[in-house]
């Protein structure tokens, strides 16, 4: 400190009056703090006083006169009080309400102005937001309420219209395998425990799919995404312009990661990468060359290959998600889940079914489904029916195309560079193994034939 101001402190009276013009100006700011607060406080007790000004329900009442005066210990005592283990049942509040009105997006779901602007592939778009604050409704209200789901990036309502016309031509056969399975096991968990091994945690998880990525040669090219949030077991999307492998953790059975990856990796991803290396990777040329859609077989080849290596390889999934898209079609969700009681008894996997067929819808009280999970089954049918006769180590190198048009693309077909997974190497082994999934389900070349 300069030895001047050392002298001018030392000698003034008090230093209270040395800073008085600092702590004047102290004060000052202190104030201004002060009067915001209180216009602050203010505008919220202006807010609360409004929202106590809204009409009350029946709840509300009831409530008020509850707590009345009158309503005093005296008059409780002549009040017979319910059993205290007696199953009360589900507030009203939580029950599905007559006149709907959507909830809003939180707080924090609220997309910026740049996220809008990015295109959403159509999965990820129809995914609920508050998925898990409706389960937990759902669950609260003993199943007897239907959620009502809001999206952050909503689908175009013409694209959810072209994938919400479902079909009934599979599903007596749907039923059956289900039947089927259930005469075996008694009950879906009883079949679950017996064939898809045990629950694995995370560790074990990384583990195998670590394993397998290296028997496929795939380590550098793959993303791993191990996450709770997916609505299906597993997905592929792209990160960056790079294939991303997304795995949900949860109730993951041994049977199940092994299958997934054979379905995620060993079929769509591979099928993808051989679809770069064909003229008809182009939707122009596809369109031009009058190419059908490979949805049915692409997600049905999928589907077989996720049960090939199984001890029972029962259809049983592809079977229950057709089942559901149809019954969704024509019932809210609440009313599917019911159905799907006579052959799931677990809620929990009740639910998983359920919102699988009626993402993309806002109001579930009302028939509807998204039906692209019919594809799965329809897919596998067509192929277990022609499977003596089909070139799957073809199917696989031309890529992204239809079972129908492999003979009429084969003279133009670029397979220098192209792959097929290790467990199509030997084709001999590999139909016994489609053999034996047909008749794992009871399916008959009598029943394939007349499909």
């Amino acid at each position: 400190m300069p030895t001047k101001l050392v002298k001018e402190i030392a000698t003034s009276t008090s230093y209270s009056s040395f800073f008085a013009p600092v702590n004047s100006h102290y004060d000052k700011g202190r104030k201004k703090k002060q009067k915001k607060n209180a216009r602050n406080k203010a505008q919220q007790v202006t807010v609360t006083i409004k929202s106590l000004d809204r009409p009350k329900s029946d709840i509300g009442l009831k409530l008020d006169k509850s707590f009345s005066r009158t309503n005093t210990c005296d008059s409780l005592s002549s009040t017979k009080l319910p059993f205290i283990y007696s199953r009360t049942p589900p507030s009203p509040r939580l029950l599905t309400p007559l006149n709907r009105s959507p909830p809003a997006l939180s707080v924090n779901s609220v997309p910026t102005a740049c996220e809008r602007r990015k295109k959403l592939p159509l999965l990820a778009a129809i995914k609920p937001d508050n998925e898990k604050a409706e389960k937990e409704r759902f669950m609260r209200a003993n199943f007897l309420y239907n959620p009502y789901f809001v999206y952050k990036f909503p689908a175009e309502p013409e694209v959810l219209e072209k994938c919400s016309q479902p079909s009934d031509r599979f599903i007596n056969e749907a039923i059956f395998i289900m039947e089927n399975a259930l005469e075996k096991y008694g009950t879906y968990e009883e079949f679950e425990v017996q064939t898809g091994g045990q629950v694995l945690g995370r560790p074990q998880i990384l583990n195998i799919i670590k394993r397998y990525l290296k028997r496929e040669e795939l380590e550098d090219d793959i993303i791993l995404n191990l996450t709770d949030e997916l609505l299906s077991r597993g997905s592929m999307t792209r990160n960056k312009g790079k294939p991303q492998l997304n795995v949900r953790t949860v109730n993951l059975r041994e049977m199940w990661v092994e299958g997934l990856l054979r379905h995620e990796l060993g079929t769509h991803h591979l099928r993808s990468v051989n679809n770069r290396y064909q003229p008809w990777s182009n939707c122009k040329v596809r369109k031009d060359m009058g190419l059908r859609s490979m949805n049915p077989t692409e997600e049905g080849l999928a589907s077989l290959h996720s049960v090939l290596f199984r001890k029972d390889p029962c259809l049983w999934r592809a079977a229950v998600l057709y089942y559901t898209v149809y019954k969704a079609s024509q019932m809210s969700l609440k009313e599917v889940f019911k159905d799907l009681g006579q052959y799931v008894q677990d809620p929990n996997v009740r639910w998983d079914y359920c919102i699988r067929a009626k993402r993309g819808q806002t109001d579930t009280s009302r028939p509807g489904a998204f039906c692209k999970d019919q594809v799965y089954l329809d897919g596998a049918l067509q192929l277990l029916k022609h499977r003596r006769h089909i070139d799957f180590q073809l199917l696989i190198r031309l890529g992204k195309i239809a079972w129908q048009d492999i003979d009429i693309l084969r003279p133009y077909a670029e397979l220098q560079d192209t792959q097929v997974p290790f467990f199509m190497e030997d084709m001999t082994a590999y139909r016994k193994h489609l053999d034996r999934i047909a008749e794992a389900n009871g399916l008959t070349d009598e029943i394939l034939t007349a499909i």
